[in-house]
């Protein structure tokens, strides 16, 4: 009588895993991008303020480890439930994290760009290229649209066009410089677009629900990269460069003073959209300190490496422990 018991848990097992891994959210690629953010802002903190420089190789390694993890787990995904993967790039919110995967191996590159170059040029020629074509394919879902409609327009949308503009970072010393130029272009002109689309939905349609709420954070990252790319191009912090970095700052501020309504929301995976916009105004604070020299900038960019390295700690426990619950992976 006991046989068929323990012989039928094993198979329940097996089609919970399953079940689990058809519901596996491409959002996870946020976290990677928060990873590699604060890696980033870690190596950026060594060149420019003498930290070690061992912390920003070990949350290196760590990032990377987690993008191959991740990578492996969508893989699976696509080979055994590809109408799951279909169902993702037909949601008018999922698609746009898609993206996502090519932001991550980008922004891998340039945290391996220094001490692995041959590597990094490999692993940025592909996250560009697939990143082109996540734009493509975003934009002519907009365009030949049937079923969006102005509630589903949220900063998230800037991910698969405006990530554009990450490309120059380490493209500078890849390829030649109109390349860059071309990316920048695109990521420059369609977040002023889209600001404008965002925008219009925040001001006079209904809030976003809580489980989008933390991608009003992503409003930040535009302007930070965007200054980072800029200096990275033109090689000197001009009139044009302030302004991208204090539309930044200002962003920033505007968001750290409803910090009450953002902590009072329940954990989502889309809470890791606080990480990499955190991580992208940090490095250019320390960009700016670098160039600019003022004690202004360095203090202030001290204070948002603390902030960055708490949140991405308290966010990674968070989602640990979600999983550890069996709350990631579940339908939505």
């Amino acid at each position: 009588m006991n046989a068929p018991a323990s012989s039928a848990t094993p198979a329940a097992a097996h089609d919970a895993h399953a079940g689990r891994l058809a519901h596996f959210p491409v959002a996870l690629f946020s976290t990677v991008m928060g990873m590699a953010g604060l890696t980033i802002a870690w190596l950026k903190a060594h060149h420019t303020g003498g930290v070690p420089v061992e912390i920003g190789v070990v949350l290196r390694w760590l990032a990377s480890a987690l993008y191959l993890f991740l990578l492996a787990m969508y893989g699976s995904k696509l080979l055994r439930h590809p109408e799951a993967v279909k169902a993702d790039r037909a949601h008018p919110i999922r698609l746009n994290f898609f993206p996502a995967i090519s932001i991550g191996l980008l922004l891998l590159s340039i945290s391996w760009a220094q001490d692995a170059p041959a590597v990094a040029q490999w692993m940025w020629g592909i996250g560009a290229a697939v990143h082109l074509m996540f734009t493509l394919f975003a934009m002519s879902s907009w365009i030949h649209h049937t079923h969006y409609d102005i509630k589903h327009a949220n900063p998230a949308w800037f991910i698969p066009v405006v990530g554009n503009i990450i490309v120059p970072i380490a493209g500078v010393r890849f390829a030649p410089a109109d390349i860059s130029w071309f990316f920048f272009s695109i990521g420059l002109v369609f977040w002023l677009v889209l600001m404008t689309i965002v925008l219009y939905r925040l001001f006079f349609h209904e809030p976003l629900p809580a489980r989008l709420t933390p991608t009003l954070f992503i409003l930040i990252a535009p302007p930070s990269v965007g200054f980072l790319a800029y200096v990275a191009l033109t090689g000197q912090v001009d009139a044009f460069a302030r302004v991208l970095y204090f539309t930044a700052l200002f962003l920033t501020l505007l968001l750290a003073s409803n910090a009450v309504r953002f902590f009072r929301l329940p954990f989502f995976i889309s809470a890791w959209a606080y990480s990499f916009p955190l991580a992208a105004m940090t490095i250019a604070t320390f960009e700016m300190s670098a160039r600019s020299g003022q004690a202004f900038y360095a203090g202030l960019s001290w204070m948002m490496l603390a902030v960055l390295s708490g949140v991405v700690a308290l966010l990674a426990f968070k989602t640990l422990r979600a999983a550890s619950r069996g709350q990631i992976c579940v339908p939505e």
